[in-house]
């Protein structure tokens, strides 16, 4: 029988014999019922995952997120998930370097500037020498690093369990104190949602920069819009909660906060990469050979 696939590109290379349909997530989907390989579109809402119940067929999904918790409830037993993971390492880490020197440059007081026609200067922070608590040391956060270094800050490693060079999570209260920038790159899941609360914040030394670039869940709303508000901290956020803010929420108009709307991820390197690994998975999975990133 001829393996049948459904792919979000036209441009992922397909091997000979194999049928292969196309859903973008947008429109109607094709017919799903023979499908046994399944790349999910990115980024398209919650409909492509549904399709995964409609395939008695299916055999592999594989995800262009690096994030797959939220899928897992929708896979069934006996098929394989494959994540995303290195899709994003780079533009991410790339966003969130932006958003450290965006605050620590002050780049939002020299873009009013420029608009109001001001020639008014001052010095501003730096990244160099700053002490970086990186929470969250996947793939992603090991990109990050990479940035940091190459600026010359002091990072300090935490992942949800020690090792070698890093801290645990349990370390967080002891560590907050000494941080003037935490960069959180933490998916969404039970352990990580909440992590920062008020009490960690309050933690922070005064004038520390929160950067969040994993999942708005991690971080306690309130809590960061109050201390932003009192001018005891600052934020560069590229994820909130909820996503997004509603209208009229203080984060969007806070001095002391750099607000962009979940993009970090989203670069034009991506798409390049993601065809690349869907067509190499496509093929392992043709061959009978175990696919990479797999989750389960």
């Amino acid at each position: 029988m001829t393996p049948r696939v459904l792919l979000p590109w036209s441009d992922i290379a397909v091997p000979d014999g194999v049928e292969a349909a196309f859903y973008d997530g947008t429109g109607t989907p094709p017919d799903v019922s023979a499908v046994e390989f399944y790349v999910l579109p990115y980024d398209r809402g919650p409909e492509p995952p549904r399709l995964i119940a409609k395939m008695p067929s299916l055999k592999a999904v594989q995800s262009l997120s690096a994030g797959v918790d939220s899928l897992l409830p929708l896979i069934p037993d006996g098929v394989t998930l494959a994540s995303g993971r290195g899709l994003h390492d780079l533009s991410v880490a790339e966003h969130a370097l932006a958003l450290i020197l965006a605050a620590q440059r002050d780049l939002p007081r020299w873009i009013g500037q420029q608009r109001a026609g001001s020639w008014d200067r001052v010095h501003t922070r730096s990244l160099a020498d700053e002490r970086v608590l990186l929470v969250g040391y996947g793939s992603i956060g090991r990109a990050v690093e990479r940035y940091l270094e190459a600026g010359e800050a002091d990072v300090v490693r935490v992942a949800s369990t020690a090792r070698e060079g890093v801290h645990g999570i349990d370390e967080l209260p002891g560590l907050l104190p000494g941080a003037s920038i935490v960069v959180l790159v933490l998916p969404d899941n039970p352990a990580t949602r909440g992590l920062i609360g008020a009490r960690e914040l309050a933690a922070l030394p005064n004038d520390a920069l929160v950067v969040n670039v994993g999942r708005g869940t991690a971080i306690d709303t309130a809590a960061l819009t109050k201390e932003v508000a009192d001018g005891r901290l600052r934020a560069a956020l590229d994820v909130v909660d909820p996503e997004p803010l509603p209208p009229g929420h203080p984060l969007w108009r806070l001095p002391g906060a750099i607000i962009t709307p979940h993009v970090a991820g989203g670069s034009n390197s991506f798409h390049p990469r993601a065809v690349r690994l869907a067509g190499e998975q496509l093929a392992r999975f043709i061959r009978g050979e175990p696919l990479v990133n797999v989750v389960r």
